[in-house]
């Protein structure tokens, strides 16, 4: 089916969850001889049909269980129904606060709150000593996904409303909590930082030992923008800006407008897609338009790739009256 096609609805990624907390509470305190032993003990289960039977240990585990069967349903109101039945079996739901954010409020400021509700109730719910113990693995850890979700959604609520630094100080933690960063935090992070002209912090973070690695495209394209900002026109960052225009095909039309952004970028994207590139470029063009120069640049990079081929001593074909060698041929 066409990703085009309106009339198609993904599937709320959150129900797959559910699996995972499955077998989680199948493991739960029993202790393995190997991971073979394991395994066939869960295949077992699932062969048996009692992997998703065993019964949650308390109140919140039974109101999560209420919102994997909320995040199944279509109909909002089925939605809003189920997590006000979570609510009431457990205000430490986080979950059902975002569902009601999601489908009840009208204004970013219900949201806010909504989402402040859930971020709290996450907290109770996991307690301080699960901070300590479990900091940097957090969505390794099922149980606190829930609070992860609803404190990524205040963060982003917070930078829409103006609350910047908050929204930062947010993301920040967020990685603290999980250096894996599953959510894909660092990519909000980044942007934000660059919206607000801190490019130290910027590359602090591109440079950081779990990341420095990336080769996703919004990383790529904050590489070139702080390298450039660094150390001008320099072959490493038009390499980066050439690996971020070899990687998506459509991010060029993007940035010169031959194609354009649509009105609501999506909540995922396809490697190498028109989606994903109107989403970096929505994502971090905010960043290159603080740096003296850089847009200027990048549009001088357009025209070298596009220019023709032409003798180190013939005139720059992009008419600028300068030596191919001194222009474009740099």
């Amino acid at each position: 089916m066409s990703r085009q096609d309106k009339s198609f609805k993904m599937p709320d990624r959150r129900a797959i969850e559910k699996m995972t907390v499955d077998i989680a509470r199948a493991m739960g305190e029993r202790e393995f001889a190997s991971a073979e032993e394991a395994d066939e003990y869960l295949r077992d289960l699932q062969a048996s049909g009692d992997l998703g039977k065993i019964a949650p240990r308390n109140a919140i585990e039974r109101a999560q269980d209420v919102m994997y069967e909320a995040f199944d349903q279509e109909d909002p109101k089925k939605r809003v129904a189920l997590a006000g039945k979570a609510l009431k079996i457990s205000t430490d739901c986080a979950d059902a606060y975002s569902i009601l954010a999601e489908e009840t409020a009208e204004t970013e400021e219900e949201r806010l709150k909504l989402y402040e509700q859930g971020t709290a109730a996450g907290e109770r719910a996991l307690g301080s000593e699960y901070f300590k113990e479990n900091a940097g693995h957090f969505w390794g850890q099922v149980e606190s996904r829930p609070y992860m979700r609803a404190r990524a959604e205040l963060a982003r609520c917070l930078w829409t409303l103006g609350e910047r630094g908050k929204a930062i100080e947010h993301y920040r933690d967020m990685l603290r909590l999980n250096t894996h960063d599953n959510q894909g935090i660092r990519y909000l992070l980044v942007a934000c930082l660059g919206q607000e002209g801190r490019l130290g912090e910027v590359e602090e973070l591109l440079e950081r030992e779990d990341y420095k690695d990336d080769s996703g495209l919004d990383w790529l394209m904050m590489k070139a923008l702080t390298t450039f900002a660094r150390e001008g026109e320099s072959a490493a960052a038009r390499g980066y800006l050439r690996e971020a225009l070899d990687q998506n095909e459509y991010l060029a039309e993007v940035l010169t407008g031959d194609l354009e952004l649509p009105e609501e970028l999506p909540d995922a994207v396809t490697m190498g897609g028109e989606d994903e590139a109107a989403s970096c470029v929505a994502a971090v063009m905010p960043a290159w338009e603080k740096v003296p120069g850089a847009i200027n640049w990048l549009a001088r990079e357009f025209a070298r790739l596009n220019t023709p081929k032409a003798g180190r001593n013939d005139p720059c074909p992009c008419d600028s009256g300068k030596k191919y060698k001194k222009c474009c041929g740099r």
